[in-house]
């Protein structure tokens, strides 16, 4: 009796064990991301006293070596002394360092992450006049101890150079240091080659910009913010779409969003054009995937939504809310709050389809709609404004084109809306002139060396500037300490932005002229326009996880020659 009494006891004791557990075991989550170690490419510059820094970019066994050994066998930081090192393009993820023997037990180092070199050499806002860098949302600038005889890694953020300061009381003996890269594995389906080899180094670029933010979530940026922004989502979700397909990240950004906002009484990121944008992401994933069990989740959430909505549209149609469009036009409210028209007008559109989609009565939000549908906004000549107002068909696309999209050459252009005023230009019959933008204004960016798409960008800035892999050049302006304003001023600009990727679908969608037509996209047009190209080539992701392929040619007689290739069941409108 005593030992079946034991044997119940050590049962409950197990079950016990085993309760206490359960929350850990169900609310564990695997990090979808792989973790990739990238070497040096180059010793960017380095201070007296250091020696064999030439051995940092040889491929080692990322082993600090067992025993004795000699106190030359890696590269030698003297106290004070330091290197910067450069990765070879931006990352997103953490530094290594093998730390030797004979750099005894008390080794610090100063760690400083940059996006250019100049970042990585600069010091902490509020600690020398003028600074600009921070360490907000990710630590880039911090004093590390280093393990005796071992590793440690260092980070997470976005950068691409590394300065090393040994400030310390001994000299460091570096084994070996590399880049942990922190990437989610996606495979391209969608991609773009064409003739002009400047638009294809663009695409790449785009397309590496969103996947470097497609991290837990799909973030505006890997160094700055690393959060989750509504309006930024939008031209992002239209690069996974096209390239990457219908990727889990997006509906898991879009239940976050959701899940942290009350439908009825707060805005998206605290913005009410944020909510906006919201409406017209969940549309986008809809009809890209026909996922009909994820609309009709979210559609208390979205009926509720859609009521705080109309309830902010004036008698005249006027939104009476928040007017945030981009950086470029936050100076200039009016233009902004016409903007915001262009952009109501086409979240009321997203939430009609949706709501018919799901069989649901809206004749407030209609009448809201038709409301919005009879305003007369000016864009006072800023083109965010004017290519959201020719995309929701409250101005001409030709007109806004006349009077602002095809003026002053690319002044005005943004990182952001950007993307909308390529689409407006599409809709105006002006394809070689956004392909013209796409050269210059992200190819500008591309001149000062970046490897990913920024924050926010302005072609005046290049004038008499080094890039942003070039040592200070004394008497010229620093492409990234030197401008920004707002949120992203100097050094805390970000140089890796979501937002910017909008060449990207846009190439894939204008040039290839591959588009969806129905939701599920069971349907896709192929209307291609070469604008001055002679030749492009590529493919749209569909949902399922294939693509539909495209090959168009000029001949020599102006006409072309277009190839297409579809999967099964799936049916093309040339």
């Amino acid at each position: 009796m005593k030992m079946k009494c034991s044997i119940i006891s050590k049962i409950c004791s197990l079950v016990f064990l085993f309760a206490l557990s359960l929350p850990r075991i169900l609310f564990a989550e695997l990090d979808p991301r792989t973790r990739e170690y990238v070497l040096p490419v180059r010793i960017v510059t380095s201070s007296p006293g250091v020696k064999n820094v030439e051995k940092l970019l040889s491929a080692k066994f990322a082993q600090v070596p067992e025993g004795r050994f000699p106190a030359g066998s890696g590269a030698i930081i003297e106290k004070g002394g330091w290197v910067l090192i450069d990765f070879g393009l931006e990352l997103h993820g953490s530094l290594q360092i093998g730390n030797g023997q004979n750099s005894g037990k008390n080794a610090k180092a100063r760690i400083r992450f940059g996006e250019s070199v100049s970042e990585a050499m600069a010091e902490l806002k509020g600690t020398s006049p003028g600074a600009t860098a921070t360490n907000d949302h990710a630590i880039r600038d911090d004093v590390v101890a280093l393990p005796w005889f071992g590793r440690r890694e260092i980070g997470e953020s976005g950068f691409r150079f590394v300065r090393i300061d040994n400030v310390g009381d001994k000299p460091l003996q570096l084994e070996y240091v590399r880049a942990v890269s922190i990437m989610r594995p996606m495979e391209r389906l969608g991609s773009f080659r064409c003739s002009d080899e400047r638009l294809n180094r663009v695409f790449d670029t785009a397309v590496r910009t969103i996947h470097l933010c497609s991290q837990d979530y799909i973030w505006d940026g890997i160094k700055r913010d690393r959060l989750v922004w509504m309006g930024d989502l939008h031209p992002e979700i239209k690069a996974i779409l096209s390239v990457f397909g219908a990727h889990e990240i997006i509906p898991k950004t879009l239940d976050y969003a959701a899940a942290t906002t009350p439908p009825d009484s707060a805005w998206m990121n605290t913005m009410a054009t944020y909510t906006l944008w919201w409406i017209r992401n969940l549309a986008e994933w809809y009809r890209f995937t026909g996922d009909r069990k994820y609309l009709e989740k979210h559609s208390d959430y979205l009926e509720k939504t859609i009521a705080h909505v109309v309830a902010n549209i004036r008698s005249d149609g006027i939104w009476k809310a928040g007017t945030f469009l981009d950086w470029p036009t936050e100076g200039n409210k009016k233009a902004a709050a016409a903007g915001t028209q262009g952009l109501l007008l086409m979240a009321l559109d997203d939430a009609l389809f949706m709501m018919n989609e799901l069989k649901r009565s809206a004749p407030e939000l209609k009448a809201a709609r038709e409301r919005v549908a009879g305003t007369k906004v000016d864009p006072c000549g800023v083109k965010s404004a004017s290519a959201i107002l020719a995309l929701s068909g409250l101005r001409d696309p030709k007109e806004m084109y006349a009077l602002s999209l095809g003026r002053n050459g690319h002044a005005g252009v943004s990182t952001f809306y950007g993307y909308y005023m390529l689409e407006a230009m599409s809709a105006a019959g002006e394809t070689k002139r956004a392909l013209d933008t796409v050269r210059d204004y992200w190819g500008g960016m591309l001149d000062m060396g970046a490897t990913s798409f920024w924050e926010d960008f302005d072609l005046a800035w290049t004038n008499n500037a080094f890039r942003v892999d070039e040592i200070p050049v004394s008497g010229k302006k620093d492409i990234h300490g030197d401008f920004g304003a707002y949120c992203y001023v100097g050094f805390r600009h970000s140089l890796c932005h979501g937002w910017s990727a909008g060449p990207a679908p846009w190439l894939i969608e204008h040039v290839l002229g591959i588009r969806s037509l129905d939701v599920g996209s069971r349907t896709i047009a192929v209307k291609p326009d070469l604008g001055d190209l002679e030749w492009a080539e590529g493919a749209m992701a569909l949902p399922g996880g294939g693509k539909v392929e495209v090959r168009v040619e000029r001949n020599a007689d102006g006409t072309s020659k277009l190839t297409v290739k579809a999967p099964p069941g799936i049916r093309v409108m040339k």
